[in-house]
């Protein structure tokens, strides 16, 4: 019997530094929740970087952005309206959705006029925002179409320098 609890026990041993050895070499990357992997991979590089001044790091905005994001994402109502060459968003959201509507509608209206040469006009309204989208072409239209609000606030790959600027305390607009 005791010969079988000190195999159990050696087994055990081996198992557990494996498991530690495995845990030190994981492929695995992903940190978890989305937000949570955004902030991760800021922190990352925030840390690697020696000229990083932690005196302006803002972590908490960039949270607060991140919740912006969230919100407009999965909170947001959207309505769609299409002239000849045109498509207005209208995006609205209860007390808590509309300020994140606002900012982010507001803040990425010219980041998207830049990035395609559309007309892009967005304001404020009491429940969130318009977005109001004028093109040269039948297809522009039809692609924006496809896309959706959502899908147009991703054009442009400027949302991890973006977000580094706001972690950085710096202006991203």
């Amino acid at each position: 019997m005791k010969h079988i609890l000190l195999s159990a026990a050696l087994c055990l041993a081996a198992t557990g530094a494996m498991a530690q050895h495995a845990h030190q070499q994981s492929p695995i990357t992903e940190t978890g929740q989305s937000q949570f992997a955004a902030i991760s991979e800021i922190v990352a590089a925030l840390r690697a970087n020696h000229m990083t001044d932690w005196a302006k790091v803002d972590i908490d905005a960039l949270r607060a952005h991140l919740v912006d994001m969230d919100n407009v994402t999965t909170k947001a109502e959207v309505a769609r309206s299409s002239g000849p060459l045109s498509m207005t968003f209208t995006v609205t959201g209860d007390a808590n959705v509309a300020p994140s509507i606002q900012r982010m509608l507001l803040a990425h209206s010219p980041m998207l006029e830049q990035e395609t040469g559309w007309s892009v006009a967005a304001k404020a309204t009491a429940q969130g925002a318009t977005m109001e989208i004028h093109v040269a072409s039948q297809d522009e239209l039809t692609q924006i179409k496809a896309l959706g609000i959502f899908g147009i606030m991703t054009i442009g790959a400027h949302h991890q320098e973006h977000h580094m600027l706001i972690a950085t305390g710096q202006s991203p607009h």
